[in-house]
């Protein structure tokens, strides 16, 4: 896989992420360099998402 790309700062996107995903917690969304696929894991465990719809969504957000 390749590297997530955002388009506004981690922050922002960890927001958007908790609006649609109320059950997201904040260390679910501890960010990491070079530990995207881990970030994925625990997100897609706890909404049921499939990894790639959640990539999807981070990028656009």
């Amino acid at each position: 896989m390749t590297k997530l790309s955002m388009k506004g700062s981690w922050n922002e996107t960890k927001g958007k992420l908790k609006q649609k995903y109320a059950q997201l917690t904040d260390d679910d969304l501890l960010f990491e360099e070079g530990k995207e696929d881990e970030l994925l894991g625990r997100i897609q465990k706890r909404t049921g998402e499939a990894k790639e719809t959640i990539r999807s969504y981070i990028e656009e957000a």
